[in-house]
């Protein structure tokens, strides 16, 4: 009879010690997961952010040519009167709305970058976040499966 106890007592320890390690791990996955929700978030958001700053770009550019476009044909009249001038003139325009362009091309790619700094960052710090979570975990289950001098 004090065998059967004896091992009554073990196998309810055991079962005690595998519970609480279940939690744990129930614990750590919960933490987890919201990291992992937190970075989609975060990404999501990001996305969003970088998909506006692009697309307030392409309505400047949009723009922009739209008003070179107006000037050339506001300006017709003026190529019957002076063709050269004309001609000088609009490439000059032209080559002003180049360099309009690559300054918005120079934006879109600075935008870019930053967003993709931004989305490292986050990610770095969910890495960090899951990393801690399991070397806690590691300790918890370590402490938990010790044995206590008893």
């Amino acid at each position: 009879m004090a065998a059967t106890k004896k091992t009554d007592d073990m196998f309810a320890q055991f079962t005690g010690k595998a519970g609480e390690a279940l939690t744990l791990w129930a614990d750590a996955n919960q933490k987890v997961l919201q990291e992992l929700v937190d970075l989609s978030a975060g990404t999501a958001k990001e996305s969003v952010r970088l998909y506006a700053e692009l697309q307030s770009s392409a309505v400047a550019a949009v723009k922009a040519s739209q008003d070179f476009f107006l000037t050339q044909q506001i300006e017709w009249p003026e190529v019957q009167k002076d063709p050269v001038a004309w001609y000088q003139k609009s490439l000059l325009d032209g080559l002003e709305g180049t360099q309009k362009a690559f300054k918005i091309v120079e934006g879109n790619a600075q935008a870019i970058t930053q967003s993709a700094e931004r989305l490292q960052a986050l990610a770095e710090q969910t890495g960090k976040e899951i990393q801690q979570t399991f070397a806690s975990l590691g300790t918890k289950v370590k402490t938990l499966y010790t044995p206590s001098s008893n």
